[in-house]
């Protein structure tokens, strides 16, 4: 999850995995190739809980040269550029190094965001996966994160809409939150090696590449603080 996106999003899926809101709840809209929808109490599209609405986070500001730890340009084209906020890919207006540029989250597959009702402002509890790239909802919905492993779990959920017997969220947690001897090391290719990954794929996709192309390898380890 990356709060430089959509920090009130972040706050709220936070909050309520400490609530337990989200366990035991369905995956009650799996689209093939599109989507997959849970985090709703009623098991239903137009839940949400007692907390208030969340106000639209569709599009944030970075600066290259105070976000270089966390930013990678990926392509730099004379209207837009594209890149990855650790590992979440966006589309920007062009940059350079000082100035505050104006970014929203690109949907590609595996992306992570807040769903919502026909108001804008109507985003509360309801999470959802994209199961393949959809860019017609960039700018129209608060994407703050990215599956970086399981992603062949995610796959696997039932279809529907609802499914005939839906999927559940059996536990929900914040890794910070989990004893150290459950929480696992996740390492997430960064830096000059992911730098060189992206130029491979442009070299192969040529003016086809998207940022969507980009798949970042994950490599999981046990806690090497447990003894």
């Amino acid at each position: 999850m990356r709060p430089e996106m959509a920090p009130k999003a972040v706050q709220r899926v936070k909050m309520l995995a400490r609530e337990k809101v989200y366990d035991g709840l369905q995956f009650h809209r799996v689209i093939a190739l599109f989507v997959a929808q849970t985090g709703n109490p009623n098991n239903k599209d137009g839940g949400g809980t007692a907390h208030p609405n969340l106000e639209p986070e569709f599009t944030f500001r970075y600066t290259l040269a105070a976000d270089e730890a966390k930013v990678l340009i990926a392509s730099r084209g004379q209207d837009q550029f594209s890149g990855l906020m650790g590992s979440v890919p966006f589309q920007s207006t062009p940059t350079n190094a000082a100035r505050a540029i104006r970014a929203w989250g690109a949907h590609c597959a595996d992306t992570m965001g807040m769903g919502r009702n026909e108001a804008l402002n109507s985003a509360n509890s309801e999470i959802y996966f994209m199961l393949d790239a959809t860019r017609r909802l960039d700018h129209d919905y608060t994407l703050f994160a990215r599956v970086v492993s399981g992603q062949e779990v995610l796959r696997k959920i039932t279809l529907g809409e609802p499914p005939n017997q839906p999927d559940l969220m059996n536990s929900v947690r914040v890794a910070a939150d989990m004893p150290v001897e459950e929480r696992p090391v996740v390492s997430v290719l960064s830096g000059q090696s992911l730098a060189q990954l992206i130029e491979q794929k442009r070299a192969e996709r040529g003016a086809d590449f998207s940022i969507c192309d980009i798949s970042i390898p994950v490599k999981i380890d046990a806690n090497p603080n447990v003894k």
